[in-house]
């Protein structure tokens, strides 16, 4: 049984969560066309309910940690839509001064550790990010989101031997949407139930439908429960699916209309939408006032991206290395 409940407002957030992701992302995709993005843009349409399911269950003060889809964690976060627009824009006002863009989101503020460019890279970011907490004596829990083409990455198995052998507070997930950038999973690997590799280090693995917002819920309660107690890492194999391509760049040829319509037919926020109709949560006035009000949101972050200030010249340096008072690091 869950520990944190699903309540109505549940239902609610989680509805106009995934549509600020969902108009997010289809205006994103509209400017990229557009080149007011460049760059690479990897979107997040059809993947919300891991992010929602996962919102709902964790502190504020927890710490989350992903690779470069990252677009709708930042805003699932707290990260304003206008700091976000303005990163893609390249723009001083955005989470990372303009310095990221798509791929490299970050903010102290929200605990969100990016946003990362280099394929499992994270992974081991996650591990030290939950170390820290456990050395420090905290409980918060960090969430480490990968795809399912990171997992052929050699410090995913380093990670997972060294977090389990420490029970580090750290919930390893698993986004798979089965084809990495291009290639099927049936391709790249034998073991086609990703969660199994879990097993191999006594790690709580399981396969987690991705596609629903309550079972990812459910599943992230129960690991972030475990974590908090102090008995160690779980790995969630949560089953998703984009509906566009890899990036922006990807025409996602390799992939059936038929597979793509069968996705679609299970699409994340309209199960949402039909449970809040259903149990009579809110109409369908309410909710088309929650997305008005939505568009209105992404609109304004346009044109705050659009007025916003490019990087000054002198900030082409700054960032890049930090200063430090330990004694064995010299000028």
């Amino acid at each position: 049984m869950a520990k944190t409940k699903i309540t109505k407002e549940t239902y609610i957030n989680w509805y106009e969560s995934m549509q600020l992701m969902r108009k997010f992302e289809e205006k994103s995709a509209q400017l990229y066309g557009q080149q007011k993005i460049k760059g690479f843009c990897h979107l997040y349409i059809g993947q919300e309910a891991i992010v929602a399911g996962t919102y709902s269950v964790i502190r504020k003060d927890d710490r989350v940690i992903t690779a470069y889809r990252d677009h709708a964690h930042a805003l699932a976060a707290g990260i304003s839509a206008n700091e976000v627009m303005a990163e893609l824009y390249g723009k001083a006002t955005g989470c990372s001064g303009g310095k990221g863009g798509s791929m490299h989101m970050f903010s102290k503020e929200h605990n969100f550790f990016g946003g990362h460019g280099i394929v499992g890279g994270q992974i081991p970011l996650g591990a030290g990010l939950a170390f820290a907490d456990q050395y420090r004596g905290g409980d918060q829990v960090t969430v480490c989101y990968m795809g399912d083409g990171a997992l052929r990455q050699g410090a995913l198995h380093e990670t997972f031997n060294m977090a389990m052998l420490w029970k580090l507070p750290v919930i390893f997930v698993c986004e798979n949407n089965f084809y990495a950038m291009g290639t099927s999973l049936e391709r790249t690997s034998n073991v086609l139930d990703i969660y199994k590799l879990g097993l191999a280090y006594d790690m709580p693995s399981k396969a987690v439908d991705g596609m629903t917002c309550e079972e990812v819920h459910k599943a992230m309660d129960e690991a972030v429960e475990r974590a908090r107690k102090g008995e160690g890492p779980t790995f969630l194999e949560i089953r998703t699916y984009r509906y566009r391509g890899h990036s922006m760049s990807d025409p996602a040829k390799y992939r059936t209309k038929e597979e793509l319509e069968e996705y679609r037919s299970q699409d994340p926020i309209e199960k949402v939408k039909n449970t809040i109709l259903s149990k009579k949560y809110l109409t369908e006035a309410e909710l088309e006032a929650i997305d008005s009000r939505i568009k209105a949101v992404v609109n304004e972050s346009v044109d705050f991206a659009e007025n916003s200030p490019w990087p000054a010249e002198s900030e082409l340096f700054t960032d890049v290395y930090v200063q430090s008072d330990y004694p064995f690091i010299t000028d």
